[in-house]
């Protein structure tokens, strides 16, 4: 079930890359700035808490300093 939404979601993608190919180029340009923001919570347990735990405290960080 979980690889059918998956393949649909695929075909979609190619389907919208075909009309417009600088959405491909775009996606393209922008993950490798960015990065997959999946890949910050994959891995263990402790990899989640401390990628968290960052997020967190820099949230608190930019918070206090715009004050």
């Amino acid at each position: 079930m979980n690889n059918d939404f998956h393949d649909q979601n695929d075909r979609f993608r190619k389907k919208e890359y075909k009309k417009s190919p600088g959405t491909n180029f775009s996606d393209s340009v922008n993950r490798s700035l960015v990065g997959e923001p999946g890949e910050l919570f994959r891995g263990g347990c402790a990899v989640r808490v401390f990628t968290l735990v960052v997020i967190v405290i820099g949230f608190l960080l930019l918070s206090k300093c715009g004050s």
